[in-house]
């Protein structure tokens, strides 16, 4: 068996190597001319896999380590009978922990929560997962996503034009769709900007095309947005110069990018074609993940709202602005800096230390949150 596979995914190396030969190659180049005699293709979002990449080669199975599917065109490979799967969920934890970190920062320069209503455009296994940390530190939520109201008849949900008018913080969550009713390519453009509340803040770490370029702008410019967090880009790794420039946050497409929901992509994806090709590896995990250096956080003694010390215990985990200020000095690096991405291990894998006069609600939020209590 002949495996063709990105060379960035994680924990990969040495998995196939005793049942197959394996070929380990950047995902933006892999091509044609490599495919020639490969059973299975192995990518993530960087691999685009059309017609033009896998008419007339053998492969018969194409599984990306990502959520996202947008990469691969789904209908030419049903048609073409080659078998296709994701990683539905694998980093939706790693996105819940970058979103945390984007809320602490506002936090700590004084957001109350209680007095905050966080709009959530898209409520799949990320957007479930953000709308249970809104919750957890105390924000008002607006729930958006059309087909899952359309399928359970929930009033749990309101329609993007209600959500704009009343949301101060929107966050982005959907797939990229580009037809359909669904439609989410530029679902933010300057029809949706003119129903937005003003003084808003517009979070974007689904697709990049999702948020209209020129819509952002404008939006910065006239200010009618207060602030933009982008982790995702129109024509990424290229990104705009002045919208980058622009934005609060800006990061490389890393939101994702936990250990975790790395290593929660790579198992899915190993399971997939070890199943397809009756391999033994339907139950691999990995043996080991890197850990954080000290992986405690210890509170002092305080009297401030438990929302504080949790978005102060949030940073200790991740600091988004960390990850802003790398892509500001280097913005030509994009690429790489996903590819050399820092160890970030999500908050179950923390564990922190109260102080004897911590209070039963500051230890709620932050087992909410999932940190392990000592």
């Amino acid at each position: 068996m002949k495996i063709v596979a990105d060379d960035k995914i994680p924990t990969l190396k040495g998995v196939f190597e005793p049942y197959a030969e394996i070929t380990y190659i950047p995902g933006n180049s892999i091509s044609k001319e490599d495919l020639k005699n490969t059973d299975a293709l192995i990518v993530r979002t960087r691999t685009k896999c059309h017609q033009a990449l896998l008419e007339d080669t053998p492969v018969k199975m194409v599984a990306t380590a990502t959520i996202g599917t947008d990469h691969l065109d789904v209908p030419w490979l049903e048609q073409a009978g080659i078998k296709w799967c994701n990683a539905p969920g694998c980093n939706s934890g790693s996105v819940r922990q970058y979103i945390a970190s984007v809320l602490a920062h506002l936090i700590l320069e004084g957001m109350v929560p209680a007095a905050t209503t966080i709009g959530i455009v898209g409520v799949g296994m990320v957007g479930k997962k953000v709308a249970q940390l809104a919750h957890a530190l105390g924000f008002k939520v607006l729930l958006n996503d059309p087909p899952r109201q359309r399928m359970e008849k929930s009033d749990q949900f309101c329609d993007l034009s209600y959500l704009l008018k009343h949301a101060d913080i929107v966050t982005f969550h959907t797939p990229l769709n580009k037809r359909g009713q669904d439609a989410t390519f530029h679902l933010f453009n300057k029809d949706t900007l003119r129903q937005l509340k003003k003084g808003a803040i517009v979070i974007n770490s689904s697709r990049g095309e999702v948020t209209d370029t020129r819509t952002l702008l404008r939006g910065m410019d006239n200010g009618h947005l207060a602030r933009v967090v982008l982790d995702v880009w129109e024509s990424e790794p290229d990104i705009h110069h002045d919208l980058h420039q622009k934005v609060w946050l800006g990061t490389p497409h890393i939101a994702g990018y936990s250990v975790d929901g790395k290593a929660n992509g790579s198992i899915m994806t190993i399971h997939a074609i070890a199943k397809e090709f009756d391999l033994p590896l339907t139950q691999w995990q990995p043996q080991t993940l890197p850990m954080p250096e000290n992986p405690f956080i210890y509170l002092e003694a305080t009297d401030e709202p438990g929302y504080i010390t949790a978005a102060k215990a949030i940073l200790k985990t991740y600091n988004v602005s960390e990850d802003d200020a790398r892509l500001r000095e280097n913005p030509q690096n994009f690429e790489k800096q996903r590819g050399s991405y820092p160890v970030r291990r999500e908050f179950h894998k923390w564990t922190v230390v109260p102080h004897a006069q911590t209070n039963s609600e500051t230890r709620q939020i932050l087992k909410d949150l999932g940190f392990i209590l000592k």
